[in-house]
């Protein structure tokens, strides 16, 4: 069974009304897919300060992903030392190193994201996939 994890973009994009990306980020979130506690933290960050949602807002669309999004990866000092790791073999920025390693504890093998390199294979399990690639 194919397992995915959702990067942050994904979640953004869902609430992003005037983007073309917003339906295909809705569908990816409404089959489920592993997130971590960093992406939440990412949404709301982007949702408060870019998209200008209200914190109300904000937390329904929180507890929505939250309830559609399994499992929630925690922020821990094992998933820190793992990122860190990948961050330096893949030359990854350090937060795409955390979201990485994240999908690897959540034992994905498709990490839906724009952000990181289309086609990335990750300790040949991880395959990085940008779903609005043409």
């Amino acid at each position: 069974m194919t397992r995915s994890f959702l990067d942050t973009n994904i979640l953004v994009y869902a609430y992003s009304s005037n983007d073309m990306r917003m339906g295909s980020a809705q569908k990816l979130i409404s089959e489920g897919g592993a997130i971590s506690v960093q992406c939440l933290n990412e949404f709301a960050n982007v949702a408060l300060r870019k998209l200008n949602m209200p914190w109300p807002e904000i937390r329904e669309a929180i507890d929505l992903i939250c309830a559609l999004c399994a499992p929630i990866i925690p922020l821990d000092a094992t998933l820190h030392a793992m990122g860190l790791g990948l961050a330096e073999k893949y030359r990854l920025g350090v937060h795409d190193g955390m979201i990485v390693a994240a999908a690897r504890i959540a034992g994905c093998d498709t990490l839906y994201s724009e952000d990181l390199h289309h086609g990335l294979l990750v300790e040949g399990q991880l395959r990085v996939t940008n779903p609005f690639r043409e």
